[in-house]
């Protein structure tokens, strides 16, 4: 006859445990008598417990004590493990990510499609150049793009660098292509340009980088005159922004007048202070002879729009007037001038200012 007692399951979860009596007692009588009673007192509860607890769920408490098997941390031996084993797991897959990335990183090719994998690699080019300058069409050998190694076009024909093409097949490079016969030119054979295109070609052979040509340009007229004529132009103070103000000047006063041209005074001076005819055949010494105090008498402004000067060169007044006249014109500024006076100004004793002045016509149409 079996009967059902009220017990525990291992997690904790009150359940339904079935078994014999007889089988409990013979069990319970093969436990040494030391043992069975001090488990026994430990284990029996007192008068005040509950009357829930049976004889046959106290007798499973002893036996699970005497043989030593632990109550519910085994089951938290068991969750504790699986835990543990995660980070395991996550590891040996972060570690097969990690090599699979530099795997990816070492052949970036490989997973590019056919047509991107050539970008990485160098551009192979062939003998005969076909060229797509700005719109103008030009064929040379590769070995003329690279005659000169420090220049552009041999750095972009190198094979380090890709070179787009048009839908002809022809290398393109977005530059205006009206002087770059003359560079192809001098490439070939070392042919100048002619004079009225010096500048012009000049300007590309900056751009190129062109080193050898740019020596070469730079001896011919009118680059040599112009490095004479800037030499001048340097030694005087705020030239650039002398011919900024009469621009701004001029059309302002033209905007102002509904006119098609503005007049300007311009005062054109090379001498820093005025001198006497008395004082001309000394000027060299009596210019170092004044002292300070007596140079401030002649520091005036003249009433005019802009002054230019003093510098000390052998260039003259008229030097400097067509200088200023040519370099208006290149900006598409018609420019007539002529002298109206001096100005009279009153110094000191019997001496006057005397700097000459210019009257400017700009005509803007």
């Amino acid at each position: 006859m079996q009967q059902n007692g009220a017990g525990e399951t291992p997690n904790g979860d009150a359940g339904r445990l079935s078994f014999s009596p007889a089988s409990s007692v013979s069990s319970a009588a093969l436990l040494p008598a030391a043992a069975v009673s001090s488990s026994s007192s430990s284990a029996l509860p007192s008068s005040s417990s509950s009357s829930s607890s049976s004889p046959s769920s106290r007798l499973r408490r002893i036996t699970q004590e005497v043989r030593g098997v632990p109550p519910q941390p085994t089951v938290m031996v068991v969750f504790s493990a699986a835990r543990d084993s995660e980070p395991a797991g996550d590891s040996a897959m972060s570690k097969s990510e990690e090599e699979k990335r530099k795997a990816a990183i070492s052949t970036p090719n490989r997973n590019l499609p056919k047509s991107l994998r050539t970008l990485n690699a160098p551009q192979e080019f062939p003998e005969v150049i076909p060229l797509n300058v700005g719109g103008m069409y030009f064929t040379t050998r590769l070995s003329t793009l690279r005659r000169y190694e420090d220049t552009m076009l041999a750095a972009m024909f190198s094979g380090r660098h890709h070179i787009p093409q048009d839908a002809e097949g022809r290398y393109f490079i977005d530059r205006d292509g009206a002087y770059f016969g003359d560079i192809l030119n001098f490439l070939r054979e070392g042919e100048l340009p002619q004079r009225d295109r010096v500048r012009a070609v000049h300007r590309e052979a900056q751009y190129y980088s062109i080193g050898p040509l740019l020596e070469r340009l730079e001896d011919r007229q009118p680059l040599t005159g112009e490095n004479v004529r800037q030499a001048f132009l340097d030694l005087l103070p705020y030239y650039k922004e002398n011919l900024e103000r009469i621009v701004e000047i001029a059309k302002l006063r033209a905007m102002q007048r509904k006119a098609r041209f503005a007049k300007l005074k311009i005062c054109v001076y090379k001498e820093e202070m005025p001198i006497t005819p008395y004082e001309r055949p000394l000027f060299n010494s009596l210019r170092f002879e004044r002292s300070e105090s007596e140079a401030k008498l002649f520091e005036h402004h003249c009433e005019v729009d802009v002054s230019f000067g003093p510098w000390e060169a052998v260039a003259d007044v008229y030097d400097l007037l067509h200088c200023i006249v040519s370099d208006l014109a290149e900006r598409g500024i018609t420019v007539d001038q002529q002298c109206i006076g001096v100005c009279d100004k009153h110094l000191i004793n019997h001496y006057y200012c005397k700097r000459p002045i210019y009257e400017f016509k700009i005509t803007w149409w």
